[in-house]
Protein backbone atom coordinates (compact mmCIF):
# COMPACT_ATOMS: atom_id res chain seq x y z
CA UNK A 1 0.00 0.00 0.00
CA UNK A 2 1.26 3.42 -0.93
CA UNK A 3 -1.68 5.81 -1.05
CA UNK A 4 -4.45 6.71 1.41
CA UNK A 5 -8.12 7.25 0.50
CA UNK A 6 -10.62 8.92 2.83
CA UNK A 7 -14.33 8.16 2.48
CA UNK A 8 -16.19 11.38 3.31
CA UNK A 9 -19.38 10.93 5.32
CA UNK A 10 -21.86 13.81 5.16
CA UNK A 11 -25.52 14.56 5.70
CA UNK A 12 -27.84 17.50 5.11
CA UNK A 13 -25.04 19.52 3.54
CA UNK A 14 -22.66 19.06 6.45
CA UNK A 15 -19.44 17.07 6.50
CA UNK A 16 -18.92 15.03 9.65
CA UNK A 17 -16.12 16.32 11.85
CA UNK A 18 -14.35 12.96 11.70
CA UNK A 19 -13.69 13.57 7.99
CA UNK A 20 -11.27 16.36 8.83
CA UNK A 21 -9.55 14.14 11.37
CA UNK A 22 -9.16 11.42 8.72
CA UNK A 23 -7.88 13.91 6.16
CA UNK A 24 -5.18 15.10 8.56
CA UNK A 25 -4.10 11.56 9.43
CA UNK A 26 -4.21 10.51 5.76
CA UNK A 27 -1.63 13.18 4.96
CA UNK A 28 0.75 11.86 7.63
CA UNK A 29 0.39 8.24 6.53
CA UNK A 30 0.68 9.04 2.82
CA UNK A 31 3.84 11.06 3.39
CA UNK A 32 5.36 8.20 5.37
CA UNK A 33 4.47 5.71 2.63
CA UNK A 34 5.60 7.99 -0.20
CA UNK A 35 2.12 8.22 -1.70
CA UNK A 36 -0.76 10.65 -2.06
CA UNK A 37 -3.76 11.47 0.12
CA UNK A 38 -7.14 11.21 -1.60
CA UNK A 39 -10.72 11.87 -0.51
CA UNK A 40 -13.98 10.64 -2.06
CA UNK A 41 -17.14 12.77 -1.73
CA UNK A 42 -20.30 11.20 -3.13
CA UNK A 43 -23.90 12.27 -3.67
CA UNK A 44 -25.89 15.49 -4.08
CA UNK A 45 -24.08 18.56 -2.74
CA UNK A 46 -20.66 16.94 -2.91
CA UNK A 47 -19.16 19.69 -5.06
CA UNK A 48 -19.83 22.25 -2.33
CA UNK A 49 -18.49 19.95 0.37
CA UNK A 50 -15.30 19.42 -1.63
CA UNK A 51 -14.60 23.15 -1.35
CA UNK A 52 -14.53 22.81 2.44
CA UNK A 53 -12.03 19.95 2.18
CA UNK A 54 -9.69 22.07 0.05
CA UNK A 55 -8.48 23.67 3.30
CA UNK A 56 -7.05 20.33 4.40
CA UNK A 57 -3.80 18.69 3.23
CA UNK A 58 -5.19 16.40 0.52
CA UNK A 59 -3.75 15.83 -2.94
CA UNK A 60 -6.90 14.81 -4.83
CA UNK A 61 -10.62 15.10 -3.98
CA UNK A 62 -12.81 12.84 -6.11
CA UNK A 63 -16.35 14.18 -6.47
CA UNK A 64 -19.71 13.28 -7.94
CA UNK A 65 -23.14 14.83 -7.36
CA UNK A 66 -24.83 11.69 -8.69
CA UNK A 67 -28.30 11.48 -7.08
CA UNK A 68 -28.20 7.67 -7.30
CA UNK A 69 -25.85 7.63 -4.30
CA UNK A 70 -28.71 8.76 -2.06
CA UNK A 71 -31.49 7.09 -4.06
CA UNK A 72 -30.15 3.55 -3.84
CA UNK A 73 -28.76 1.58 -0.91
CA UNK A 74 -24.93 1.51 -0.74
CA UNK A 75 -24.16 -0.03 -4.16
CA UNK A 76 -23.59 3.24 -6.07
CA UNK A 77 -21.27 4.50 -3.33
CA UNK A 78 -19.36 1.23 -3.33
CA UNK A 79 -19.01 1.34 -7.12
CA UNK A 80 -17.52 4.84 -7.03
CA UNK A 81 -15.19 4.05 -4.14
CA UNK A 82 -14.03 0.87 -5.85
CA UNK A 83 -13.35 2.81 -9.06
CA UNK A 84 -11.25 5.38 -7.20
CA UNK A 85 -9.29 2.68 -5.38
CA UNK A 86 -8.49 0.78 -8.58
CA UNK A 87 -7.50 3.91 -10.46
CA UNK A 88 -5.34 5.13 -7.57
CA UNK A 89 -3.53 1.86 -6.97
CA UNK A 90 -2.60 0.04 -3.74
CA UNK A 91 -4.05 2.06 -0.89
CA UNK A 92 -5.24 2.20 2.69
CA UNK A 93 -8.90 3.24 2.76
CA UNK A 94 -10.04 5.15 5.86
CA UNK A 95 -13.68 5.39 6.92
CA UNK A 96 -15.30 6.68 10.11
CA UNK A 97 -16.28 4.03 12.63
CA UNK A 98 -19.95 4.99 12.36
CA UNK A 99 -22.98 3.00 11.24
CA UNK A 100 -22.54 4.13 7.64
CA UNK A 101 -18.77 3.81 7.74
CA UNK A 102 -18.91 0.23 9.00
CA UNK A 103 -21.48 -0.77 6.37
CA UNK A 104 -19.42 0.71 3.53
CA UNK A 105 -16.15 -0.67 4.94
CA UNK A 106 -17.32 -4.29 4.91
CA UNK A 107 -18.62 -4.03 1.38
CA UNK A 108 -15.59 -2.29 -0.13
CA UNK A 109 -13.26 -4.74 1.63
CA UNK A 110 -15.14 -7.61 -0.02
CA UNK A 111 -15.00 -5.90 -3.42
CA UNK A 112 -11.25 -5.34 -3.22
CA UNK A 113 -10.42 -8.60 -1.43
CA UNK A 114 -8.89 -6.39 1.23
CA UNK A 115 -8.14 -6.79 4.91
CA UNK A 116 -10.38 -4.92 7.34
CA UNK A 117 -9.50 -3.44 10.74
CA UNK A 118 -12.24 -1.78 12.78
CA UNK A 119 -12.41 0.83 15.56
CA UNK A 120 -8.85 2.01 14.96
CA UNK A 121 -7.49 4.61 17.38
CA UNK A 122 -3.91 4.98 16.08
CA UNK A 123 -1.60 4.07 13.22
CA UNK A 124 2.02 2.97 13.30
CA UNK A 125 4.47 2.72 10.42
CA UNK A 126 6.51 -0.47 10.51
CA UNK A 127 8.72 -1.61 7.67
CA UNK A 128 7.15 0.85 5.26
CA UNK A 129 3.65 -0.44 6.04
CA UNK A 130 0.74 1.09 7.94
CA UNK A 131 -0.27 -0.85 11.06
CA UNK A 132 -3.66 -0.23 12.70
CA UNK A 133 -3.91 -0.01 16.49
CA UNK A 134 -7.15 -0.38 18.42
CA UNK A 135 -8.89 -1.92 21.45
CA UNK A 136 -10.10 -5.54 21.28
CA UNK A 137 -11.80 -8.06 23.57
CA UNK A 138 -14.18 -5.50 25.06
CA UNK A 139 -11.35 -3.05 25.53
CA UNK A 140 -9.32 -5.37 27.72
CA UNK A 141 -6.33 -5.24 25.37
CA UNK A 142 -4.90 -3.09 22.58
CA UNK A 143 -3.87 -4.83 19.38
CA UNK A 144 -1.65 -3.73 16.48
CA UNK A 145 -2.79 -5.31 13.20
CA UNK A 146 -1.17 -5.18 9.78
CA UNK A 147 -2.40 -6.21 6.33
CA UNK A 148 -0.88 -9.22 4.55
CA UNK A 149 -1.11 -10.49 0.97
CA UNK A 150 -3.33 -7.68 -0.27
CA UNK A 151 -2.88 -4.48 -2.23
CA UNK A 152 -5.60 -2.73 -0.25
CA UNK A 153 -6.42 -2.27 3.41
CA UNK A 154 -9.62 -0.91 4.93
CA UNK A 155 -9.83 0.67 8.39
CA UNK A 156 -12.73 2.23 10.26
CA UNK A 157 -11.41 4.94 12.58
CA UNK A 158 -12.93 6.00 15.88
CA UNK A 159 -14.08 9.65 15.85
CA UNK A 160 -12.01 11.95 18.10
CA UNK A 161 -9.02 9.61 17.86
CA UNK A 162 -7.01 12.18 15.88
CA UNK A 163 -6.75 15.97 15.79
CA UNK A 164 -8.03 17.79 12.72
CA UNK A 165 -5.55 20.33 11.40
CA UNK A 166 -6.41 22.61 8.49
CA UNK A 167 -3.73 24.11 6.29
CA UNK A 168 -1.47 23.07 3.47
CA UNK A 169 -4.40 22.34 1.20
CA UNK A 170 -3.80 22.38 -2.55
CA UNK A 171 -6.05 19.54 -3.63
CA UNK A 172 -7.00 18.86 -7.20
CA UNK A 173 -10.75 18.31 -7.72
CA UNK A 174 -11.43 15.30 -9.93
CA UNK A 175 -14.98 14.70 -11.18
CA UNK A 176 -15.95 11.05 -11.21
CA UNK A 177 -17.59 9.39 -14.19
CA UNK A 178 -20.69 7.29 -13.58
CA UNK A 179 -19.89 3.56 -13.75
CA UNK A 180 -21.29 2.16 -16.98
CA UNK A 181 -23.83 -0.63 -17.19
CA UNK A 182 -24.89 -0.53 -13.55
CA UNK A 183 -28.47 -1.30 -12.51
CA UNK A 184 -29.50 -0.95 -8.89
CA UNK A 185 -32.46 -2.66 -7.26
CA UNK A 186 -32.71 -1.54 -3.63
CA UNK A 187 -34.28 1.92 -3.43
CA UNK A 188 -34.23 4.00 -0.25
CA UNK A 189 -37.87 5.08 0.03
CA UNK A 190 -37.62 6.81 3.38
CA UNK A 191 -34.94 7.36 5.98
CA UNK A 192 -36.00 7.25 9.61
CA UNK A 193 -33.62 8.35 12.33
CA UNK A 194 -34.30 8.60 16.03
CA UNK A 195 -33.62 12.05 17.38
CA UNK A 196 -30.33 12.06 19.22
CA UNK A 197 -29.73 15.74 19.86
CA UNK A 198 -28.02 18.38 17.79
CA UNK A 199 -24.59 16.74 17.90
CA UNK A 200 -23.56 13.19 17.08
CA UNK A 201 -22.43 11.28 20.15
CA UNK A 202 -19.37 9.81 18.45
CA UNK A 203 -18.03 13.27 17.60
CA UNK A 204 -19.05 15.26 20.65
CA UNK A 205 -16.09 16.70 22.63
CA UNK A 206 -18.10 16.29 25.84
CA UNK A 207 -20.65 13.58 26.67
CA UNK A 208 -22.95 13.67 29.69
CA UNK A 209 -24.51 10.23 30.20
CA UNK A 210 -27.24 9.06 32.48
CA UNK A 211 -28.12 5.66 33.88
CA UNK A 212 -30.56 3.86 36.11
CA UNK A 213 -29.77 6.25 38.96
CA UNK A 214 -31.75 9.03 37.27
CA UNK A 215 -34.95 7.14 38.05
CA UNK A 216 -36.84 8.01 34.88
CA UNK A 217 -36.83 9.86 31.55
CA UNK A 218 -37.39 13.43 32.76
CA UNK A 219 -33.90 14.04 34.26
CA UNK A 220 -32.32 13.42 30.84
CA UNK A 221 -33.93 16.62 29.57
CA UNK A 222 -34.23 18.61 32.80
CA UNK A 223 -30.81 17.79 34.29
CA UNK A 224 -28.39 16.32 31.76
CA UNK A 225 -29.22 18.31 28.64
CA UNK A 226 -28.68 21.75 30.25
CA UNK A 227 -25.26 20.59 31.47
CA UNK A 228 -24.37 19.10 28.09
CA UNK A 229 -25.46 22.30 26.33
CA UNK A 230 -23.42 24.43 28.73
CA UNK A 231 -20.34 22.31 28.03
CA UNK A 232 -20.92 22.20 24.27
CA UNK A 233 -21.56 18.47 24.28
CA UNK A 234 -24.21 15.81 23.87
CA UNK A 235 -26.34 13.55 26.07
CA UNK A 236 -25.80 9.78 26.20
CA UNK A 237 -27.19 6.90 28.21
CA UNK A 238 -26.48 3.48 29.61
CA UNK A 239 -28.19 0.37 28.29
CA UNK A 240 -30.32 0.18 31.42
CA UNK A 241 -31.80 3.60 30.64
CA UNK A 242 -32.42 2.69 27.00
CA UNK A 243 -33.95 -0.68 27.88
CA UNK A 244 -36.29 1.06 30.31
CA UNK A 245 -37.56 3.23 27.46
CA UNK A 246 -36.36 6.46 29.07
CA UNK A 247 -34.29 7.42 26.02
CA UNK A 248 -34.01 6.14 22.43
CA UNK A 249 -31.42 3.47 21.71
CA UNK A 250 -29.60 5.99 19.52
CA UNK A 251 -28.24 7.45 22.78
CA UNK A 252 -26.98 4.16 24.19
CA UNK A 253 -23.25 3.92 24.86
CA UNK A 254 -21.56 0.59 25.45
CA UNK A 255 -20.85 -2.84 24.05
CA UNK A 256 -24.17 -3.04 22.19
CA UNK A 257 -24.43 0.71 21.61
CA UNK A 258 -22.10 3.45 20.45
CA UNK A 259 -18.42 3.83 21.22
CA UNK A 260 -17.36 7.35 22.16
CA UNK A 261 -14.04 8.96 22.95
CA UNK A 262 -14.74 12.56 24.02
CA UNK A 263 -12.32 14.85 25.80
CA UNK A 264 -14.64 14.78 28.83
CA UNK A 265 -17.13 12.08 29.83
CA UNK A 266 -19.50 12.65 32.75
CA UNK A 267 -21.36 9.55 33.94
CA UNK A 268 -24.37 10.39 36.08
CA UNK A 269 -26.08 7.59 38.00
CA UNK A 270 -24.23 4.89 36.03
CA UNK A 271 -22.69 1.91 37.80
CA UNK A 272 -20.07 1.36 35.09
CA UNK A 273 -20.40 -2.34 34.33
CA UNK A 274 -18.02 -3.77 31.72
CA UNK A 275 -20.65 -3.46 28.97
CA UNK A 276 -20.75 0.31 29.47
CA UNK A 277 -17.02 0.65 30.07
CA UNK A 278 -16.30 -0.77 26.61
CA UNK A 279 -18.11 2.17 25.01
CA UNK A 280 -16.38 5.05 26.81
CA UNK A 281 -13.15 3.96 28.50
CA UNK A 282 -10.90 5.78 26.01
CA UNK A 283 -12.39 9.16 26.94
CA UNK A 284 -9.87 11.82 27.88
CA UNK A 285 -11.19 12.58 31.38
CA UNK A 286 -13.91 10.53 33.09
CA UNK A 287 -16.00 11.98 35.91
CA UNK A 288 -18.62 9.87 37.67
CA UNK A 289 -21.41 11.15 39.89
CA UNK A 290 -23.05 8.51 42.08
CA UNK A 291 -24.38 8.15 45.59
CA UNK A 292 -22.59 4.80 45.97
CA UNK A 293 -18.85 5.11 46.64
CA UNK A 294 -18.27 1.46 45.70
CA UNK A 295 -19.66 1.50 42.13
CA UNK A 296 -17.42 -0.19 39.52
CA UNK A 297 -17.01 3.03 37.53
CA UNK A 298 -15.11 4.49 40.47
CA UNK A 299 -12.26 2.07 39.75
CA UNK A 300 -11.40 3.65 36.41
CA UNK A 301 -12.90 7.16 36.61
CA UNK A 302 -10.48 10.06 37.03
CA UNK A 303 -12.85 11.58 39.58
CA UNK A 304 -15.73 9.99 41.51
CA UNK A 305 -18.13 12.47 43.09
CA UNK A 306 -20.20 10.78 45.80
CA UNK A 307 -23.51 12.45 46.55
CA UNK A 308 -27.02 13.29 45.39
CA UNK A 309 -26.91 13.81 41.62
CA UNK A 310 -30.12 15.88 41.77
CA UNK A 311 -28.24 18.45 43.81
CA UNK A 312 -24.82 18.14 42.22
CA UNK A 313 -25.75 18.39 38.51
CA UNK A 314 -27.85 21.59 38.74
CA UNK A 315 -25.12 23.26 40.80
CA UNK A 316 -22.47 22.16 38.31
CA UNK A 317 -24.57 23.47 35.42
CA UNK A 318 -24.96 26.85 37.12
CA UNK A 319 -21.22 27.06 37.71
CA UNK A 320 -20.42 26.29 34.05
CA UNK A 321 -23.02 28.76 32.79
CA UNK A 322 -21.73 31.41 35.18
CA UNK A 323 -18.14 30.88 34.11
CA UNK A 324 -19.11 31.21 30.45
CA UNK A 325 -21.08 34.38 31.12
CA UNK A 326 -18.04 36.04 32.70
CA UNK A 327 -15.50 34.72 30.21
Amino acid sequence: MQHVIVFVEHKAGQTRKVTYELATEARKIADALGGKAHAVVLGPGSSSLAEQLENYPLDVIHVTDDADVDKYLYDPAIDYLEAVAKSTGPALILLPNTMLGRDVAGRIAARLNAGLNSDVTAFQLEGGKAVSVGPKLQGSTVVASGFKNTEYGVATVRPNAFDAQAGGGSAHIANLEKPAGKAYAVVVENEVEEASGEMGLEEAPVVVSGGRGLGGPDPFTSLLKPLADALGGAVGASRAAADAGWVPYSLQIGQTGKVVSPQLYIAVGISGAIQHKVGMQTSGTIIAVNRDATVPIGEFADLLVVGDLFQIIPELTNMVQGAKAHA
